[in-house]
């Protein structure tokens, strides 16, 4: 049992040096310590998989190392790190709709997460055109446009980790993108660390739960 919370404890520890001691300079090391928590996040991931994994579930780790590489990417280039969060975001798309069990009461869920992208990406945009970043309307819009649809897909697994990390992640990156285009957010870099690794164990984590939920639709396809 204690060995059970260890990589999780130490996920925690090594994310909270990171946001509240590790100094800004030197740069390099500010990098490597924010992707140690990612780097033990991946290995958590590798260790909640059922002994057969189905293929979206590799998808969903093969989208948490993108996540990685966009940690280190945006640190030095804006675009490239929202690329690599976006090809993340794509595998988890892609792996939660493989593992989904869709009903009305979660496609419902498409209208608030509709109408929440749509006040943000109005005010990003208006942002971005009135500082003359017109460039960056479209990737942005596009990136908006993949993670509403990841939060809905993690949705229809009815999976609550899945939908906790997805609307966690969603969360991060507004405060994010606010902060960065629109206005200042107080302990921003906190907020968005914390949501954004807090997002990242949580989808980890569904895949325990996820693979049971695998198996059990495999079973009663089996003994229809």
């Amino acid at each position: 049992m204690l060995n059970k919370w260890i990589l999780p404890t130490l996920i925690g520890i090594m994310a909270l040096l990171y946001i509240f001691i590790i100094p800004p300079e030197p740069f390099v090391l500010k990098i490597i310590f924010k992707l140690i928590p990612m780097l033990l996040i991946i290995l958590y991931a590798f260790r909640q998989l059922p002994k057969r994994p189905s293929p979206a579930m590799h998808l969903i780790v093969i989208g948490l190392f993108f996540c990685m590489l966009g940690d280190g990417f945006i640190a030095m280039s804006f675009v490239a790190g929202l690329g690599s969060f976006l090809i993340g975001h794509v595998f988890y798309l892609i792996g939660f709709i493989k593992m989904s069990r869709m009903n009305m009461t979660r496609l419902a869920a498409l209208l608030p997460i509709g109408l929440y992208s749509f006040f943000i990406g109005r005010q990003l945009i208006a942002a971005l055109q009135t500082e003359g970043n017109d460039g960056l309307v479209i990737p942005v819009v596009a990136y908006m446009v993949i993670i509403s649809l990841m939060a809905l897909t993690a949705i229809l697994t009815g999976n609550l980790w899945a939908t906790a990390g997805s609307i966690l992640f969603v969360i991060s990156d507004s405060i994010l993108s606010w902060n960065m285009f629109v206005s200042a957010i107080p302990y921003s870099d906190v907020l968005i660390m914390t949501s954004y690794y807090s997002a990242q164990f949580l989808i980890a984590n569904s895949l325990a739960s996820l693979g049971n939920s695998v198996r059990h639709e495999e079973g009663k396809r089996l003994n229809m």
